[in-house]
């Protein structure tokens, strides 16, 4: 039973209904898989091109159409998805690269313990101790595509395509590097028209950069939807006969103002018990030293209980924050898991000087975080 937790309830993902995992093994039944099960009704076509903008979140485009015209016409008629749990890249991409839940593809956050070893890998840098393939080993979109007889193809910045996280989460795709947004768009237009039936991933990732550094509410970050307004028109229009454009996100993103940062490395009695800090400012998994997990609980929560849903770890499994979780999985997250409410975080200024320094933070289980965008463009 939940004690002690802030009175708002969280945006819990929609797994099997309306997530980043649904959407992926929609566009594959769409593309004629039958076996793939397809919950948001995706119509046939013979190409997709999924582009994903990293930290698009569904309130954010609203609160800024007129930086976007092109997408807020097109969210006139799209509907919002969940992104999971947590909702930060690497989750969510390997979310939309295997059509599965994060606690069925185990790529659970930014910074997870690897069990026995007593370390975190870093899940975006990945570690070359831990084999990508090993640590995600179940079939990609893209593999199962290719025993289906369609292209598939990953468009992206060239050092995006050849990383940890790309073989755990994309592999099976043609990699098609694209440095900049006009090549964004024409890379990915002329690899769709490379086959009569393809699937293209097109991600660009400096959305969420921009928020990162100068926060979502700032003139950076408006100018800057504006150029990827620009990518998702112009590729809009350069898609060949029959394809379907899916443009999604992979989280949102909010500002943390530094008088609601509680600071780990700060605070007495935050580190006691407590062996490895994983996850990140919104979406903290704490990995307790044996025997302690029910001590470092008790603390967090009474520390963090205003500012954070702080529960055990069979509470978020039993809450349907991962959806189901393989047993196997289960210890890469933390024995306390705490998901920042509002516009609160939980830094480690010492441990952690550059992601403690963001102005834009994502990973949890608010509207803002949880609520990504699917628009929708169909060429005849």
């Amino acid at each position: 039973m939940l004690t002690d937790l802030p009175s708002s309830l969280p945006t819990l993902p929609g797994y099997g209904e309306s997530s980043l995992a649904d959407l992926a093994s929609s566009v594959l039944a769409a593309l004629g898989m039958a076996r793939e099960p397809n919950p948001l009704g995706l119509p046939e076509t013979d190409r997709v091109c999924l582009l994903v903008l990293d930290g698009l979140g569904w309130e954010l485009l609203r609160e800024h159409q007129a930086a976007a015209p092109f997408l807020s016409e097109l969210a006139v008629s799209g509907r919002p998805l969940t992104a999971g749990f947590p909702a930060m890249t690497a989750t969510s991409l390997t979310s939309l690269g295997t059509g599965r839940p994060p606690g069925q593809h185990g790529v659970l956050g930014y910074r997870v313990a690897v069990p026995g070893e007593d370390r975190l890998l870093n899940s975006l840098r990945w570690d070359s101790g831990v084999d990508p393939v090993a640590w995600q080993p179940g079939s990609t979109i893209f593999e199962r595509a290719a025993a289906a007889g369609i292209s598939g193809f990953h468009v992206a910045h060239s050092a995006l395509l050849r990383t940890g996280l790309t073989a755990a989460a994309l592999r099976g795709a043609e990699s098609v590097a694209a440095d900049t947004l006009g090549a964004l768009a024409a890379q990915a237009a002329a690899a769709l028209r490379s086959s009569d039936r393809a699937l293209a991933l097109v991600y660009h990732s400096q959305l969420d950069s921009t928020g990162h550094e100068f926060g979502a509410s700032s003139d950076a970050w408006r100018y800057h939807l504006g150029q990827v307004d620009r990518l998702a028109e112009h590729l809009a229009g350069a898609l060949p006969p029959r394809t379907a454009m899916y443009v999604t996100a992979d989280h949102g993103q909010v500002d943390v103002p530094a008088q609601d940062r509680t600071d780990v490395d700060m605070v007495p009695g935050l580190r006691d018990g407590v062996a490895l800090l994983g996850g990140d400012p919104r979406a903290r998994y704490v990995y307790a030293e044996p025997g302690a997990a029910a001590d470092v609980l008790a603390a967090w929560r009474e520390v963090l209980g205003h500012r954070a849903w702080v529960v055990s770890r069979d509470e978020a499994i039993d809450g349907g924050w991962f959806g189901p979780v393989d047993p196997r999985l289960a210890p890469r997250i933390g024995d306390v898991v705490a998901a920042a409410t509002a516009a609160s975080g939980i830094v480690a200024t010492t441990a952690e000087p550059a992601e403690s320094a963001l102005i834009g933070m994502h990973g949890s289980l608010t509207l803002a975080e949880q609520a990504v965008p699917l628009l929708t463009v169909l060429s005849a």
